[in-house]
């Protein structure tokens, strides 16, 4: 079996750090906008907005270098999060567990 994502992309915004309170771990989540390969029925671009998470010293990495717009390359896994809401409902939600990120552009100047 295999589970593997590979995506191009620019941040939607600046990622978001935090620490796990038992361990001290850094976890920092962001999204990337990802154009499809093929157009809508009218010619219209698609894009999906597909979030990203990261662990440690990458995430240290990604709060301290990157931000909004800037071009970035994913390397790492999906993996589906299922909870129960405080009203009971259950949720769920697709998301990329990123083992590399590589920093494809500079932030712009300012």
């Amino acid at each position: 079996m295999l589970n593997r994502i590979v995506l191009v992309g620019r941040l939607t915004s600046d990622p978001e750090i935090r620490y796990v309170s038992d361990t001290g771990t850094a976890l920092t989540k962001f999204r990337i906008a990802v154009d499809r390969r093929f157009q809508g029925q009218k010619g219209e671009k698609k894009t999906d907005f597909i979030p990203v998470v990261t662990w440690g010293k990458l995430a240290e990495r990604c709060k301290e270098f990157l931000v909004k717009g800037q071009m970035v390359g994913v390397d790492g896994e999906l993996q589906i999060r299922e909870w129960d809401t405080p009203q009971g409902e259950k949720r769920r939600m697709a998301e990329v567990r990123a083992d590399d990120v590589r920093f494809l552009s500079r932030p712009a100047a300012g």
